[in-house]
């Protein structure tokens, strides 16, 4: 009997439909409800990507059962199994409840991952404190992936839908060394900057990478989906940076969002409807390369940093 080696595959959550959009975002604002006008703006977003269709949450559920799939088909330790828990931020099911399967099914011992291959205190660090803590009371020894931003296959994928992306824009009559490729993430408070974080280090990293895989030469990082408080977000926006590549007269634009896996609100909305309303506006073509979901080389990559730790 093969021993069960449990992985938390941890990421930020989607509601699973229009009317669970209310508690979801209840959640993220720490249990204080949105307004009305807060309400109705975040389901008017969504409206628009999905159309009252919800699919955003089997994106991440199909990404949890092909790496379990992945991960067994590669498994290097035949004595063991690897069975995969989702633990979701802000929906059900929680990063807790993920790790209370785990515990009902038996399992002594596992590793957390999140969908994001770059680390910040403010974002992967809050995950791994809420597992290390549930982990820790189950009774489960737990390790954590904290990053796997220049990871081979990872640079590989991303660099390939550049490439195919850049071949469009030449078929449509662009010069390919004129396209300017714009890498872009989450924005986070500025402060994390002065706490010596190494997010906006990781995300270069990435792009200067995945840039000299693909041959660009015209490229640039900018930041998107920066939360609405009081306190600076690191920046430019990427719709700010999208004004002022028009002063420079470019007039191509490829939107690689190297800092997200999936296709979910922040690029089916943020750069899918806004930033491509922005470019019209400009008179500018803007495209976005395809997110990676549950491509092979992107599984094969998680799969290769669990095992990595595993032996570790």
């Amino acid at each position: 009997m093969k021993t069960k080696i449990g992985v938390l595959v941890m990421s930020y959550g989607t509601p699973e439909s229009l009317d669970q959009v209310e508690p979801y975002y209840t959640h993220i604002r720490r249990g204080n409800p949105p307004t009305a006008e807060q309400l109705k703006e975040l389901k008017d977003r969504y409206e628009a990507i999905v159309g009252g269709v919800f699919p955003l949450r089997a994106n991440t559920d199909n990404q949890v059962t092909a790496l379990q799939d992945t991960l067994n088909r590669l498994n290097p330790y035949a004595e063991q199994e690897f069975v995969c828990y989702q633990g979701l931020k802000h929906a059900r099911p929680f990063i807790e409840d993920g790790v209370e399967a785990m515990a009902g099914d038996g399992i002594t011992e596992a590793i957390g991952i999140v969908l994001a291959p770059h680390y910040s205190v403010m974002s992967i660090g809050g995950y791994i404190k809420r597992a290390e803590a549930k982990a820790a009371e189950a009774g489960i020894a737990m390790k954590f992936v904290r990053s796997y931003h220049l990871h081979p296959k990872l640079i590989e994928s991303l660099a390939a839908r550049v490439s195919s992306k850049l071949d469009l824009f030449v078929e449509a009559g662009a010069e390919r060394e004129k396209v300017r490729v714009l890498f872009s993430a989450h924005s986070l408070p500025a402060k994390i900057l002065e706490m010596g974080d190494p997010y906006q280090d990781q995300l270069l990293e990435t792009s200067k990478a995945v840039a000299e895989r693909a041959g660009v030469t015209s490229w640039q990082f900018t930041w998107q989906s920066a939360g609405r408080t009081a306190e600076p977000w690191l920046g430019p926006d990427i719709l700010d940076t999208l004004r002022s590549l028009s002063l420079e007269q470019v007039e191509d634009v490829l939107v690689a969002p190297v800092g997200f896996v999936s296709d979910h609100l922040e690029v089916l909305y943020d750069l899918d409807i806004e930033a491509k309303a922005i470019a019209k506006e400009l008179d500018m073509r803007l495209e976005r390369i395809d997110s990676l979901n549950t491509d092979p080389l992107y599984m094969e990559t998680l799969s290769d940093v669990i095992f990595q730790l595993r032996k570790e």
